[in-house]
């Protein structure tokens, strides 16, 4: 049976509380870029995270590119970035007319440490305390790392390969808020903290929105001096508005702070929420041949931002597309993972090594219905149309 109404993929869970904040904006005309609520949003994300300091951001793409503008790649760098991830991961590569490298996945959904350790390994050299990609001749400068859907990566590896082969790490953390280690060398440590530079997004979908907006965190104040210096305009004398070098706008509004600095205040009832649905969904889905609801890593506490369903269309009956078609029809919206960076237009060409798990998990996943306002009997109604289509062609 169909659904009269939408069931949504992921939308903003909002409280009337924050009109208090917003009322103050407009009363007092600090709508823009400056503002109490944009310091006090950073203090209470800096705070939240354990970082020493956060600076807001106008998005996480500009936190992204503020990142490597601070750690100094230059056109011609190399900088590994995975493939299976949204794009705005990669852009700011380019941005900064540096070329990406792509990577493929593990199972956990994120950059596949093993094959970064075997790429630096065979196809790199060591030459002046610089990482050299043998066949480019170009220096390996940087990894921008994600955590997929929220799923903490495997950061041990990979800051031990930072510090064996002198790269610089990007932690695009903008799915991630909330998610930590438990144990390991990070145990205590929220993703985003433990790299160079760490990066979250406030868009509409995720776990706690100001609508746009993103926030840069890092163990190093001089970075974060550096990445506020350039986000607003790059002024050495504000004053007279001297500049010594090209900036960008890219600082937060204060109208969107104040959205932030309530939805902070939420995020943990939201984590328990996402956890909750999640587990529901884990056991009523257990017993559907062909679906797997597909796991977090369970040494992390993950947000669990994205649900993610693996379908194997021999034992299911229905492959991934006729799924996504068959759930929307029912008004209950779901998505295809990303299209695989290396495949798109702006990347064809570029180097990427040893892509095959990202391949099967694009063919496979989909993404249900996980809001943190998802009412108990709409997830019913997601495993009901799960099931009678299970089996179907």
């Amino acid at each position: 049976m169909k659904n009269s109404k939408l069931i949504p993929l992921s939308v903003p869970n909002l409280s009337l509380t924050i009109l208090e904040n917003v009322r103050e904006t407009i009363e007092t005309g600090w709508v823009s870029t400056g503002g109490r609520f944009i310091t006090e949003f950073e203090a209470k994300i800096a705070k939240y995270t354990g970082a020493p300091r956060a600076v807001s951001t106008q998005s996480g793409t500009a936190g992204l590119h503020l990142a490597l503008r601070v750690l100094g790649i230059e056109p011609g760098d190399e900088v590994i970035v995975p493939s299976l991830t949204f794009i705005a991961a990669v852009n700011p590569v380019r941005y900064m007319q540096a070329e990406p490298v792509f990577m493929d996945c593990d199972d956990t959904l994120n950059m596949d440490m093993d094959k970064l350790q075997r790429f630096l390994e065979l196809e790199c050299d060591q030459v002046n305390g610089q990482t050299i990609n043998r066949r480019t001749k170009r220096p390996v400068k940087a990894v921008v790392v994600v955590h997929v859907f929220g799923n903490p990566a495997n950061m041990d590896k990979l800051m031990q390969l930072k510090e064996q082969y002198h790269l610089h790490v990007i932690e695009d953390a903008t799915e991630a808020l909330g998610s930590y280690y438990l144990a390991g060398r990070y145990a205590g440590q929220h993703c985003g903290t433990i790299g160079d530079i760490g990066v979250y997004s406030f868009n509409a979908n995720k776990i706690i929105t100001t609508g746009g907006g993103g926030m840069i965190v890092s163990p190093h104040e001089e970075y974060l001096e550096r990445a506020a210096f350039l986000g607003v305009q790059a002024k050495t004398d504000p004053l007279y508005f001297i500049h010594d070098e090209v900036g960008y706008n890219y600082r937060m509004t204060n109208i969107q702070a104040a959205f932030g600095t309530d939805q902070i205040d939420q995020l943990e009832r939201f984590i328990d929420a996402k956890i909750s649905s999640y587990r529901l969904y884990q056991a009523a889905i257990s017993d559907i041949p062909g679906l797997e609801l597909y796991p977090f890593r369970p040494d992390t506490r993950a947000n669990h931002w994205f649900y993610s369903l693996y379908i194997d269309e021999q034992q299911y009956g229905l492959n991934r597309d006729e799924l996504l078609r068959q759930l929307n029809e029912r008004h209950i919206q779901t998505r295809p993972l990303w299209g695989l960076v290396h495949k798109q237009k702006p990347y064809r060409g570029c180097l990427a090594y040893e892509i095959e798990n990202a391949c099967r998990f694009e063919d496979n996943l989909l993404n249900i219905p996980c809001s943190t306002s998802l009412l108990e009997s709409e997830l019913d109604q997601v495993v009901e149309a799960l099931r009678t289509l299970g089996g179907t062609r």
